[in-house]
């Protein structure tokens, strides 16, 4: 006798699982809403809070409640608070960013009216020493900027001051050596007009020359610390005039002088 083939097993899950996971589900939806609705006494919750806090940390500063001696009586309650929670926490990190932000305006402001003062003064030592329609004064937050009639101290591709300059730069040296405590940085510039000598490779090294001639006649003449007095050269590429004509090609050779306050004048 042939012997009978045994049926599979239905596929899927059993019949009475569905009826099985609708019953939990609403089990589930009613407990919820029994929480929901319910007053949890301070005691229990404390410790509940305590044995989710060592497990998870998710309170803060190993504290075991949102808010110190505040009883949580709700689910809705709990979102709430941990919202408004997170909120506080949040505007606190922004006023510490804004107070951030007004020390550093208040130190700024600070800086610039000391560089104010130090132009004022300037302004009034080379208007006393007849020096004022070849020397130019400005200032920033960082350091008063000196800039000297270019047309009266190179000629066009020369780094030698020009006999005639020396005087000019003898009154500066009085006005400036008063910030004997204070970094001078002199700063040479050039026109546009390319090298052709063999004694300066391009217009960096010349624009070199130039401030490093006026840094040691200041150096020589004047009771600066040699400590403070620096010297650099920015070649052709900080014109103030335009370097299509003979005059403005004049303005661009140049020398300034950085007289920098004391928020600046840290020596390295």
């Amino acid at each position: 006798m042939a012997r009978k083939k045994k049926e599979d097993p239905p596929k899927g899950s059993p019949a009475w699982m569905n009826t099985f996971s609708d019953l939990m589900n609403l089990l589930l939806c009613f407990f919820v809403l029994l929480f929901s609705m319910s007053s949890v006494e301070e005691d229990k919750f404390q410790a509940l809070v305590a044995s989710f806090q060592n497990t998870f940390s998710i309170l803060p500063n190993g504290g075991s409640a949102i808010g110190e001696g505040t009883l949580i009586s709700s689910g809705v309650s709990q979102l709430e608070m941990l919202d408004a929670y997170y909120k506080d926490k949040a505007n606190s990190e922004s006023d510490e960013e804004s107070d951030e932000k007004d020390v550093t305006e208040a130190y700024r402001e600070q800086e610039l009216s000391e560089s104010e003062k130090m132009a004022e003064e300037i302004e009034d030592a080379i208007n006393k020493y007849g020096i004022s329609d070849e020397v130019d004064v400005s200032f920033n937050a960082e350091y008063v900027l000196l800039n000297m009639n270019g047309a009266l101290l190179f000629d066009s591709g020369k780094a030698e001051v020009k006999s005639e300059a020396y005087p000019l730069i003898d009154k500066l040296g009085k006005v400036i050596q008063k910030y004997d405590k204070n970094i001078i940085e002199v700063e040479g510039h050039t026109d546009n007009v390319p090298q052709v000598s063999s004694d300066y490779a391009d217009n960096n090294v010349l624009s070199m020359f130039r401030a490093l001639n006026v840094a040691n006649y200041l150096r020589e003449t004047t009771t600066i610390d040699s400590r403070y007095l620096k010297s650099s050269g920015r070649g052709e590429y900080r014109p103030i005039a335009d370097n299509s004509t003979p005059e403005g090609r004049a303005l661009n050779r140049r020398v300034e002088i950085k007289i920098y306050n004391s928020y600046n004048s840290e020596i390295d």
